[in-house]
């Protein structure tokens, strides 16, 4: 059946209190409410690295149209994720959607691809360097409360497995995606400064850089 909104405003949430799929009233502050409301707020963000990615395009190359697909089938699925958040299992239907393993799969091939571009971390990553790397990791923080409001709502509620499961490895993704927009924009990430000083295996590789490049310089010869 076609959707069709004429009608935006009711005034029915003015005592804070709106309708579930199913007709069922809860607190605007319910966890359910949270959970799918933080899952909004995470595709909105979405939405703002798909509506700057054109200008993107030129220096993305062959990945464009690609890494465009890619985050139209996740804000799609962000929405099928909300829209199974609002469905209580009381109110649950035969067809209704439900988030499954072939959606978990898909973002685990993508990050494989993308991890094949990259350097291992020498420490950890701060957001910035690049307008999209900034907003993809303002996207992961935000996925990772929707992943804790829903484990929270999981413990009074049921909640489908998969959706849990789905926003995690979706909190990882948007990790990646922040490290390979930078890497293929030839933009620089912003790294934790104490990091790259007490981290013992981050010390270790840059005293085999530097005797790396040292070998360069020398022939080899000490």
């Amino acid at each position: 059946m076609a959707i069709r909104l004429t009608r935006i405003y009711t005034r029915s949430g003015d005592q804070g209190l709106t309708g579930l799929v199913g007709g069922e009233r809860v607190p605007k502050e319910s966890d359910r409410l949270e959970a799918y409301g933080t899952i909004d707020e995470l595709n909105s963000i979405v939405g703002i690295v798909r509506t700057y990615l054109p200008d993107y395009r030129e220096r993305l190359g062959d990945d464009f149209g690609w890494y465009s697909e890619m985050l139209r089938r996740v804000q799609n699925e962000l929405f099928d994720v909300g829209s199974e958040l609002a469905t209580p299992a009381s109110a649950a239907y035969p067809e209704m959607h439900r988030m499954g393993a072939g959606e978990i799969e898909a973002l685990e091939r993508e990050m494989d691809r993308m991890q094949e571009a990259l350097e291992p971390l020498k420490s950890f990553t701060l957001p910035g360097g690049g307008a999209l790397n900034a907003f993809l990791h303002q996207a992961r923080t935000v996925c990772r409360r929707a992943e804790r409001v829903g484990w929270r709502l999981s413990r009074a509620e049921p909640v489908n497995e998969h959706l849990l499961k789905y926003v995690n490895r979706l909190s990882d993704h948007l990790f990646v995606q922040s490290r390979w927009v930078a890497k293929r924009l030839g933009e620089a990430e912003f790294l934790w400064d104490r990091g790259l000083r007490i981290d013992p295996r981050a010390a270790r590789a840059a005293r085999r850089k530097s005797a790396a490049d040292g070998d360069a310089e020398t022939g080899g010869k000490s």
